[in-house]
C-alpha cells in the first residue's frame, strides 16, 4: 500500500491546482447523497402517518410527494456533481499529457536507445486513461461511498444501536479480505500494462516495417508473435478479471449477510415493539443503500490499483533526467565560428567503450573526413560534436569554449546535421526542407534543394515542393530522402556542418553532382563528412581512419594513400570495384 500511495504522490499537486473544482463537485455530491438520505427517512414518517394518521402533521399523501420532489433534485444535481468531476479529470488528464510530452522531447538520446516507440505511446494512451478514471470515476465514487456510509451509520445507529451493530459484522471481515487482494491487484495491473506496452509496440513495429514483412514472406510468423504476445496480455488481464471476480462477490456476500440479520433480529424487534415498522423499512433502506458502495469499493480498489500501477510507468518518464542539459549560466558568444578541438575524449554505452582518447584539432572553415569500418564510434563521434550525445567536462572545445557550457539553442542552431538514416515527416517535401526554420521561406527551399541536387527531382512532382511524402518519406527513393535532409540542414546556414554518410544511397553521378554543389556551399564553414565511399572525402582537408573507437591513421587524401595503410588498401579495393562496374 505504502508503495501504491508512492506512485500516487505526484498527482496530489494535479489535485492542489484543481481543488476548488474538487470542492464544488463534492459538495454537489453531499448534496446528492443527502437526497438519497432523505428518502428512506421520509418513507418512514410515511408510514409511521398511515399507521399513527394523527401523531404527524402531514398526510401520507404530503410525503409521497415530497419523496417524488427529493428525487427529481437528487436525479437533477447528480448530474451537475457528475459531469463537474468527471471534467475536472479530464482537464488533469491533458496537463499530464502536456508534460509528459514536453518531457519526452527535453530527454537526450541516450533515453530513446533503450526505450520502445509503442512502449512510450502506451503510456501516452492507455497508461493515462487509468488515471484519468482513477481521478474521475475513482474519486466520485470515492467521495460518495464515505458519504453514503458515514451518514447510513449514524442514521442507522439512531434508528437502533444493537440492530446497527449486528447488521455490520460481515464488514470488518471483509475489508481483510480486500486489503489481502490489493496488493496481488497492483502487481498484475502494473504487469498488465506492461504486456499492453509490448503488444503496442508489436503492432508499431510491424506495421513500419510491413514492407520487410511481405518481402521476406514473413507474414505467418508476424501473426503468430502478434497472438503470443496478445495470449500474454489476454492471460494478465483474466488474472485481473479472475481477482476482481472474487472482490466482488465478498463484497456483495457482505451486503447481503447483513440483510439476513436485519430481517432475523430487526423482524423480531418489530414484533417485540422495539421498534416501528417505519424504523425497519428506513433501517432496512440504509442499510441497502450500504450494499452498492461496499460492492464498488472493489470497483474502487481496482481502480486504485491499476491508476498505481499505470502512474509508476507514467512516472518513469516524468522523473527523467536527461543526461544533455541545458547549464546554468550557459556562455553565449556573439556567433560560433566553428574551431572544435576535441581533447582525450571517451565515450561509452554502459560497460561497453566505443571512443577511447580521441584528440583532434578542427580549425574553424576546414573539411574533416571520417572514415572507418562499420561499429568504429564514427557516428557517435559527431553525435557528442554536436551535443546529441553526453560528453565529459573538458573534452570537447568550440572556438576555445567547453562544449558544455554553451548555449544549447546557440549550439544546435548553428550546427547543421545530417543523419545516418534519413527521416521526414508526413507532410509535404518543402515542409520538411524548411522544418529548421522559424516560417516558410520557399525561396530558401528552392535554393537549397538546388544545393542538393533534389530541385531536378521535385520538379517532376504533380505538385511539386507541395507534395506530400507520406509517413517517413515512404514516397520518395532513399536517395531522395537523404537529399531532402542535406537540404533541410543547408537552409539553417550553419556555421557547423555534420553529414553522416550522407549520400549511400546516391549512385556515383548523383553523388558527383551533389558534392559539386556543395562545394559552392560550405565556403567558411566547418564540414565533418562521415562516407564509406572516398569519393565524398577526396577534398577534405584532414581524414581521420577510425578502428575500435580510436583513430589508428591521420592526414589528407594522398598523405594516406602514400602511408599505405587501411585507407590506401580501401581506395584500392573501391577503384577496382569502380572499374569492374559495381560503383
Amino acid at each position: 500500500m505504502e508503495n501504491q500511495i508512492e506512485q500516487l504522490k505526484p498527482l496530489f499537486r494535479y489535485i492542489r491546482e484543481s481543488l476548488s473544482s474538487y470542492l464544488l463537485g463534492g459538495l454537489l455530491l453531499a448534496i446528492t447523497s443527502g437526497c438519497a438520505l432523505l428518502i428512506p427517512w421520509l418513507l418512514k414518517l410515511a408510514i409511521e402517518s398511515i399507521q399513527h394518521p394523527l401523531a404527524l402533521s402531514h398526510s401520507p399523501a404530503w410525503y409521497g410527494m415530497t419523496i417524488i420532489v427529493v428525487a427529481l433534485l437528487h436525479g437533477i444535481i447528480r448530474i451537475f456533481s457528475r459531469t463537474t468531476l468527471l471534467h475536472n479529470a479530464r482537464r488533469i488528464e491533458f496537463k499530464i499529457r502536456e508534460e509528459l510530452y514536453a518531457k519526452l522531447l527535453q530527454l537526450d538520446l541516450t533515453y530513446f536507445n533503450k526505450e520502445r516507440t509503442g512502449d512510450l505511446i502506451s503510456r501516452f494512451s492507455n497508461d493515462l486513461t487509468n488515471v484519468r478514471m482513477l481521478l474521475g470515476f475513482g474519486v466520485l465514487n470515492l467521495i460518495n461511498t464515505a458519504i453514503i456510509y458515514t451518514a447510513s451509520l449514524i442514521l442507522m445507529v439512531k434508528i437502533n444501536p444493537l440492530l446497527t451493530l449486528f447488521a455490520t459484522l460481515p464488514f470488518p471481515a471483509m475489508i481483510l479480505i480486500v486489503k489481502r487482494i490489493s496488493a496481488a491487484m497492483f502487481r498484475r495491473s502494473k504487469r498488465a500494462q506492461e504486456e499492453l506496452a509490448a503488444l503496442t509496440s508489436t503492432v508499431e513495429e510491424n506495421i513500419s516495417a510491413a514492407a520487410v514483412i511481405k518481402a521476406y514472406c514473413r507474414e505467418e510468423h508476424s501473426v503468430l508473435r502478434f497472438a503470443e504476445v496478445s495470449d500474454r496480455y489476454m492471460e494478465s488481464n483474466m488474472r485481473i478479471a479472475r481477482m476482481r471476480g472474487l472482490m466482488i462477490p465478498v463484497m456483495a456476500a457482505t451486503g447481503a449477510l447483513g440483510t439476513l440479520i436485519v430481517l432475523l433480529v430487526g423482524g423480531g424487534k418489530v414484533v417485540s415493539g422495539v421498534i416501528t415498522l417505519g424504523d425497519f423499512v428506513a433501517f432496512s433502506g440504509y442499510l441497502t443503500m450500504l450494499i452498492w458502495p461496499t460492492i464498488i469499493m472493489g470497483w474502487i480498489l481496482n481502480l486504485v490499483q491499476r491508476g498505481a500501477a499505470s502512474m509508476s510507468r507514467l512516472n518513469e518518464i516524468l522523473q527523467a533526467e536527461s543526461q544533455v542539459m541545458e547549464p546554468q549560466n550557459p556562455l553565449k558568444p556573439d556567433a560560433i565560428k566553428g574551431d572544435i578541438v576535441l581533447k582525450n575524449l571517451c565515450f561509452s554505452f554502459g560497460s561497453r567503450q566505443i571512443l577511447k582518447n580521441i584528440s583532434l584539432s578542427i580549425p574553424a572553415g576546414s573539411r574533416l573526413g571520417i572514415v572507418g569500418s562499420i561499429g568504429a564510434g564514427k557516428s557517435t563521434l559527431v553525435k557528442l560534436v554536436s551535443r546529441l550525445y553526453p560528453a565529459a567536462d573538458g573534452s570537447i572545445f568550440i572556438d576555445g569554449n567547453d562544449i558544455n557550457r554553451l548555449s544549447l539553442q546557440m549550439l544546435r542552431d548553428a550546427t547543421g546535421y545530417v543523419p545516418q538514416e534519413s527521416f521526414l515527416f508526413s507532410r509535404s517535401i518543402a515542409e520538411n526542407i524548411a522544418f529548421g526554420l522559424i516560417g516558410p521561406d520557399i525561396d530558401a527551399v528552392r535554393r537549397v534543394s538546388r544545393s542538393a541536387s533534389l530541385d531536378k527531382d521535385v520538379e517532376r512532382f504533380p505538385d511539386g515542393y507541395d507534395s506530400m511524402v507520406g509517413e517517413r518519406g515512404i514516397t520518395l527513393s532513399g536517395g531522395q530522402k537523404q537529399r531532402a535532409a542535406i537540404a533541410r540542414a543547408l537552409i539553417k546556414e550553419p556555421s557547423i556542418l555534420i553529414l553522416d554518410d550522407p549520400l549511400s544511397s546516391v549512385d556515383a553521378t548523383t553523388e558527383e553532382e551533389i558534392l559539386s554543389s556543395l562545394r559552392g556551399y560550405y565556403g567558411d564553414r566547418t564540414v565533418i563528412i562521415i562516407s564509406h565511399r572516398l569519393s565524398a572525402l577526396r577534398d577534405c582537408d584532414t581524414i581521420i581512419y577510425l578502428e575500435d573507437g580510436t583513430i589508428i591513421e591521420k592526414g589528407s587524401h594522398n598523405e594516406l594513400l602514400a602511408l599505405k595503410g587501411r585507407y590506401a588498401a580501401l581506395h584500392r579495393e573501391q577503384e577496382l570495384r569502380f572499374e569492374i562496374g559495381e560503383m
